[in-house]
């Protein structure tokens, strides 16, 4: 969730420090710092908000160095503060950390009874404590940090300054993503290759339980008291991918690369020659599947529940869509083969990865569907199926959604032609659907003046606003929902139209927007009952439908969205752009952060 870099350079490394920082904004924190080495001794700088506080003490008491360590904080332990904001230090040892350490507690115990006092609420200064102590017992920093992974409990990732070496780093990783970059007589390590982009392109990836060495020149990765290699990649991220182009916000800039990266996805998954999908080859015959288990957390999930509906539909196939967070938990039977499907992003959510690992545990086959294919879940996967959104820099998720259902629904395509419930023209006629949707999506992101109309007078005057939908468009409903709450923090619900009647009903009158989610499909005219049952009872309707649609419900809605007529098995995923931009200009509207929702982060690797 919170961002970290580590730079040793040549030059003063502070305005580094707090460029990367500004690149892992996205993450979500509440507080950053930055710490340097002066004359051998720890200098730090940190403020309570947003990096701009950060900024203006750097102006008013600048900070030297050429080693150094930067981080943007989400509060876990201890509130949100100057004094719990990172990096946390001691007088030999300074800590930035990302993740919890399980068994705080007891090592804060057992450390104050050493008779050390802890000047922070946080878990992390148990890790510069711990270490701190091994110092004054006159072990080298490899051996306290050796010995501290042994101490350590809990998902993290961490780096480490040391007073009076000016020579080293050190990182290390279990649960938490961390990459080391390698320069010119310089050497980084960041939360991804996001926070590196600038600064280069060679970079390895830690695994769980490394920690690692970094000097000017090199870096020595340890597993316990073992040396071990780990594969220097180029990566593809430039600083050039991640401004904000023309346009006001990130996630504004987002949904309107929505065509293009959608178009992208289609280009590895589907030949426009043959009309035929191209999955990468799969370790397993998806005739022979019995179940499917996809598994994700929030928007990801989402696409899962979609993606249930195409998979059962087209290929006749079982699906179950289980929370990360609770999958684990449960314990659930999984049939020996079977294949279960981690969506994320990131491909570093925790509770994403603990499930995939469970499931690997039960010996299903894993594959993943994910934006890094460098990512944690996507190394520890049998099969990767990358979404080809390219970097996503607003929390709020966009085009992650859309090409992951993108990619989700040439996977049910080819499970159907496998299974042999769709023939070949079947898999044509939906390809060629496919092949027309990042035009269909073009026209519908060029709306935006209807959008914002809609935003500015109906929902940011709402204090509830209620979502239905039914078929697969029930989840693009719940999206709805949630995009609509993460960031203009108004109430709001999705629900399948059937359920209406089974208690959300009881919350309409005049004051209650509700969206209505209706392409013309098999369940239309059920839905339409669903809105005459809302418009019966004074609530606002607000219509998501095509120019059909819109002839027989248009009439009697507020407002009326029109969009392009396509194939009802693609409407999910053009449905979502709307709802998207609905969100986006109620967020305006109100003067909401739209990037950075409060409370929110962008990879989530803590449970």
């Amino acid at each position: 969730m919170c961002g970290i870099i580590g730079i040793i350079g040549k030059a003063s490394v502070t305005p580094l420090l707090v460029d990367a920082l500004k690149r892992l904004e996205y993450r979500g924190y509440d507080s950053a710092g930055v710490a340097t080495l002066i004359n051998g001794h720890i200098e730090r700088r940190r403020a309570e908000g947003k990096l701009v506080n950060l900024e203006a003490r750097l102006a008013q008491e600048p900070l030297a160095g050429t080693i150094g360590i930067g981080h943007t904080r989400w509060a876990t332990h201890g509130k949100p503060s100057e004094r719990n904001a990172h990096p946390i230090a001691t007088d030999r040892v300074a800590i930035v950390h990302n993740g919890i350490i399980e068994n705080f507690q007891e090592l804060k115990d057992e450390l104050e009874a050493e008779g050390r006092r802890f000047e922070s609420d946080t878990d992390t200064e148990v890790v510069a404590q711990l270490l701190t102590s091994m110092l004054d017992r006159q072990m080298s920093p490899e051996q306290a940090m050796g010995k501290a992974m042994e101490r350590l409990r809990g998902a993290f990732a961490l780096v480490a300054l040391f007073s009076g070496r000016h020579d080293i780093l050190m990182g290390a990783r279990r649960g938490s993503s961390l990459a080391v970059g390698y320069g010119d007589g310089e050497m980084y390590v960041g939360t991804d290759a996001l926070a590196l982009a600038p600064f280069t392109k060679r970079v390895s990836y830690l695994e769980d339980d490394d920690w690692v060495v970094l000097t000017a020149t090199d870096c020595k990765v340890y597993q316990g008291h073992t040396e071990v290699k780990r594969e220097i990649r180029q990566s593809g991220i430039s600083g050039a991918m991640i401004g904000k182009g023309n346009h006001r916000h990130f996630m504004l800039k987002e949904i309107y690369e929505q065509p293009a990266v959608i178009g992208d996805t289609l280009q590895t998954y589907l030949d426009p020659a043959t009309r035929a999908v191209t999955l990468p080859a799969l370790p397993f015959d998806w005739a022979k599947v019995s179940r499917v288990t996809i598994t994700a957390c929030g928007t990801a999930c989402f696409a899962g529940m979609v993606a249930k509906y195409w998979f059962e539909k087209l290929a006749r196939l079982s699906v179950e869509v289980e929370v990360a967070s609770e999958l684990r938990y449960r314990e659930p039977p999984l049939p020996e083969g079977g294949v279960c499907i981690a969506v994320s992003q990131s491909g570093e959510t925790i509770d994403t990865l603990a499930a995939l690992r469970y499931a690997k545990a039960q010996k299903q086959i894993i594959v993943s569907v994910v934006n890094v294919p460098e990512s944690a879940i996507a190394r520890e996967s049998h099969v990767v199926l990358p979404t080809l959104a390219g970097p996503e820099i607003g929390v709020a998720s966009t085009k992650a959604f859309t090409t992951q259902l993108t990619v989700l629904l040439t996977a049910a395509i080819a499970a159907g032609r496998a299974r042999g419930t769709l023939t070949a023209a079947d898999e044509a006629r939906l390809a060629h659907a496919l092949i027309e949707l990042p035009a269909h999506v073009n026209e519908t992101v060029n709306m935006e003046d209807q959008y914002r109309h809609i935003a500015e007078d109906i929902l940011s005057e709402a204090r509830d606003v209620l979502y239905i939908g039914r078929g697969s468009s029930f989840p693009v409903a719940l999206e709805g929902a949630l995009k609509l709450k993460e960031v203009s923090y108004i109430h709001a619900e999705g629900y399948a139209g059937g359920e209406m009647k089974h208690g959300p009903i009881a919350l309409i009158d005049e004051l209650v927007p509700v969206v209505v989610v209706a392409p013309t499909d098999s369940v239309f005219d059920k839905i339409a009952s669903n809105f005459e049952q809302v418009k019966a009872r004074g609530g606002k309707l607000i219509l998501m439908t095509d120019a059909k649609g819109a002839a027989r419900l248009g009439d009697q809605a507020i407002a009326t969205i029109v969009l392009p007529a396509v194939d009802p098995v693609i409407a999910p995923i053009l449905y979502t752009v709307p709802a998207q931009l609905l969100a986006y200009h109620t967020a305006v509207a109100k003067g909401t952060d739209v990037d950075q929702p409060r409370n929110l982060a962008k990879s989530v690797t803590v449970e």
